[in-house]
């Protein structure tokens, strides 16, 4: 990424009045300092310029700094390819860079982890693809271990085997970072923070995330996650079904 060029666009400013600035604060001008006294230097930015300037430039630092630890990461573990370098490389945010280094980041022992250590892994791959030509507890029942295994491994029953498949799968969806990226988008366009209060009396704020300045919105979440009340996508799960579901069969599993 050139930053340089990003700000300029950005700011609406010409490169090299970007350059200029990016040169005295790296030499330790502070904004005050600059916007009065070096005004023929960068063109007479403003203050208010100066300090946008400033917190894209610092962000954007970051952003690239982020890009090489991921990406280093990723290579140490051998998996990263060359469509998912140039995803990252891409990645215009902090958090589009956190999506796709999730499922690469290393995990504390997790429920998906357990059941991938049981040898679960096969069975969530069966009940995703959708194919089964007979009841899904008859293919679990190939995953359940005898006593003598250890007990790590060990799978004792039919619904033991489901569950852990089930982990995995709702693992892999969290982890996919389009799933996240449109789910973050529609909670900020869409959502509806929704709640209880005393008395067993429902207040819906009912407010449409699009409709509401972002302060009052930060403030609307930071309320409900107090009171533990709901942020509700209104289409997530009809977003998530017609990606993961492939059509009706009497003979699939509700996941």
């Amino acid at each position: 990424m050139d930053i340089f060029q990003t700000i300029k666009e950005e700011l609406k400013v010409e490169k090299w009045q970007v350059e200029a600035a990016v040169k005295l604060i790296d030499e330790g001008c502070t904004i005050p300092f600059i916007s009065r006294y070096r005004k023929e230097a960068t063109g007479s930015l403003n203050d208010e310029q100066l300090r946008d300037l400033h917190e894209r430039l610092l962000y954007l630092r970051n952003l690239e700094e982020k890009k090489e630890q991921v990406l280093g990461s990723i290579e140490e573990q051998g998996k990263l390819t060359e469509e998912l370098r140039e995803k990252i490389l891409a990645a215009q945010t902090l958090v589009v860079v956190e999506d796709l280094y999730r499922p690469y980041r290393p995990k504390r022992k997790t429920k998906a982890s357990v059941a991938k250590a049981k040898g679960l892994d096969g069975l969530a791959e069966y009940i995703l693809a959708q194919e089964a030509a007979e009841p899904v507890e008859s293919e679990a029942a190939k995953y359940v271990t005898g006593e003598d295994i250890e007990e790590e491994r060990k799978v004792k029953t039919v619904q033991e085997a489901i569950q852990g498949a089930k982990d995995i799968i709702a693992e892999a969806i969290s982890d996919n970072a389009d799933y996240r990226s449109y789910i973050r988008e529609a909670t900020v366009e869409e959502g509806v923070i929704a709640g209880g209060a005393g008395q067993g009396v429902l207040e819906v704020l009912a407010r449409q995330g699009a409709q509401v300045p972002a302060h009052r919105r930060l403030g609307d979440i930071q309320r409900a996650r107090r009171r533990r009340d709901a942020l509700q996508p209104r289409h997530r799960q009809k977003y998530l079904n017609a990606l993961l579901c492939h059509g009706f069969s009497p003979l699939k599993y509700n996941i």
